[in-house]
């Protein structure tokens, strides 16, 4: 491998990782083109799986403390059936169907959320397990999983400590769901690649540190504003990927 093009994925993984604390997601968003450069979608989905577990389980032992428990029983055991049935179907499925169907969902949906001020409008708590099978299924087949999670996780959690403590132990369900059933089918290609793996996986832990300090300084609002400008680029960004 080029060391170059090593170096320039390791930096990226690093920037990707701090910004991704404060908004609860985008990791895989960001990190999984920058792999394609490397290897093919299949190998790419993997690897950065791996990355991302590892990454929500360092924010899970940093915020730790402000774990939402009750949100998280909504949301796991949801997530985590839909994260075994994506990553079951992960290597066999066109990904490109459902990336344009939840891109669209995804940028309609904030758009609903702006509008309940005068539309009334407000998403029905039962569809929490919506929002957790629909999270960990697309987290399962693509390691897209956050923007989904984020659209409803955020309306139960106002602070910013406990939405991004409970986003990071949600996201690691899904990450030790998918991960075993990726290594059955993809675990050559997992240990080809060590030596992108390894620095990856590193400078993701390493970014964690820093978007802590993100997360601290920055005000609700400002979070809160980025999530949903995430949410909507994520939804473009998926629309194009299954164009």
């Amino acid at each position: 491998m080029d060391f170059l093009i090593i170096f320039i994925i390791t930096f990226g993984a690093f920037i990707a990782a701090a910004l991704t604390v404060p908004a609860g997601f985008g990791l895989s968003t960001m990190l999984t083109p920058l792999v394609l450069f490397i290897v093919g979608p299949h190998e790419a989905v993997a690897i950065v799986a791996v990355i991302h577990g590892a990454h929500n389980g360092w924010k899970l032992v940093v915020l730790k403390e402000f774990v939402d428990f009750d949100a998280f029983k909504r949301y796991g055991i949801w997530l985590v059936i839909g994260a075994i049935g994506g990553a079951l179907l992960q290597s066999q499925v066109p990904q490109e169907p459902l990336l344009l169907i939840i891109g669209i969902f995804l940028v309609i949906l904030p758009i609903l959320t702006i509008s309940e001020a005068w539309t009334g409008y407000r998403i029905p708590d039962a569809n929490d397990r919506i929002g957790g099978f629909g999270s960990g299924f697309m987290g399962g087949l693509s390691g897209h999983q956050g923007a989904l999670r984020a659209m409803f996780l955020k309306r139960r959690l106002s602070d910013k400590m406990s939405y991004a403590a409970t986003a990071s132990v949600l996201a690691l369900c899904v990450d030790l769901t998918r991960i075993p059933v990726y290594l059955i089918f993809n675990e050559t290609e997992i240990f080809e690649n060590f030596i992108l793996l390894l620095p990856l996986t590193i400078s993701a832990l390493l970014g964690v540190q820093v978007g802590k300090l993100f997360l601290e300084r920055l005000k609700s609002d400002m979070i809160n504003h980025a999530i949903m400008i995430g949410i909507v680029a994520s939804g473009i960004y998926y629309i194009f990927e299954s164009l």
